[in-house]
């Protein structure tokens, strides 16, 4: 097919796409996570050491703002949200963070920090938000579990992330405005816990979100991007970064299927540019096995057992496979 011919479709594809998610988002808006109101949470000094003296005041805090903001969604009369709050709440979970405005942001973490060894960092993609939360908690667990005890997961829902189908979706804007809060975060693991291996693990448009965080990042071993539509960056030297960079994409992922392209438009940008799992990104890939596009730490996966072994520093088992 010529070039021009194939980056026409592709601009036309992305045009379509980007009209299809301006109908969509305005009617899907209406029963929005955002709209259930959430106190301003008190503030939180940054977290200088992983004591247990200093970790389980931060949780104790975190968890009178889950309280807090479960009492404010029950007046509301969200019910279903303010049950999740109560869940959330529960003395065996541990949260560094909590916010329950704008469809939450949270850490939580899976796993003693305080003798971690490892640390892996989720940093989930579209529609993660408190309502919906259970798969990040779910993918967390999961993965603690394949690392053993000397490991912690913490998830990182420390942004807004944008809605499947929307406009949001289709450009690095929610990315900008949430690196720097993952850099800062970052900081912090890396300050309590100097000696630990961090890495980052970056699922579809959180691969965005790491890759404008990544040239502010110290301290991080891997960048593991998968499920990724692309990162808005042409190859992996654009990221400034010198964390090691894995790609890896299960065979049955639709997010093949995106078209790997940036359209620049007088005021926007759309897309993300190269396919991460392809030669010209210059990542390190890894297999990912048969799975969709959730499917990445589901339990006994090829994926999981991948991930967990870049974490760990060991080279990831098996022959990349790109769909």
């Amino acid at each position: 097919m010529p070039v021009r011919l194939r980056n026409s479709r592709l601009r036309r594809t992305l045009l379509a796409a980007l009209i299809a998610a301006s109908v969509a988002a305005p009617v899907s808006g209406a029963s929005s996570p955002a709209a259930v109101p959430a106190p301003v949470p008190a503030p939180l000094a940054p977290l200088r050491d992983a004591d247990r003296g200093t970790l389980d005041a931060r949780y104790a805090a975190t968890r009178d703002g889950i309280l807090a903001a479960g009492r404010m969604a029950a007046r509301h009369g969200d019910r279903k949200r303010a049950a999740a709050l109560r869940g959330m709440a529960d003395p065996r979970r541990h949260f560094l963070l909590f916010d329950g405005r704008d469809g939450g942001r949270t850490a939580e973490v899976f796993g003693d920090l305080t003798r971690a060894e490892r640390i892996a960092v989720l940093v989930p993609g579209a529609d993660t938000n408190l309502d919906r939360y259970w798969r990040l908690r779910n993918d967390s667990a999961a993965l603690r579990r394949e690392l053993g005890p000397k490991a912690a997961v913490v998830a990182w829902l420390g942004y807004e992330t944008p809605a499947t189908v929307s406009p949001a979706a289709l450009t690095t804007g929610r990315a900008d405005t949430a690196a720097p809060a993952l850099g800062r975060f970052t900081d912090e693991l890396r300050t309590a816990r100097p000696a630990a291996r961090i890495s980052l693990l970056c699922h579809s448009y959180g691969s965005v979100v790491c890759a404008r965080a990544a040239p502010g990042l110290r301290g991080v071993a891997d960048l593991v991007l998968y499920a990724s539509p692309g990162t808005g960056a042409r190859d992996v030297s654009a990221l400034h970064t010198r964390a090691t960079v894995w790609a890896g994409r299960g065979t049955a992922d639709w997010v093949a299927d995106v078209p790997h392209t940036r359209l620049r438009l007088p005021f926007v940008s759309i897309g993300f540019g190269p396919d991460p799992v392809s030669p010209g990104f210059g990542a390190r890939t890894f297999d990912a096995g048969t799975g969709g596009h959730s499917d990445y730490l589901k339990p006994g996966s090829r994926s999981l057992k991948n991930i967990a072994r870049i974490v760990s520093g060991t080279a990831p088992s098996g022959r990349s496979r790109h769909a």
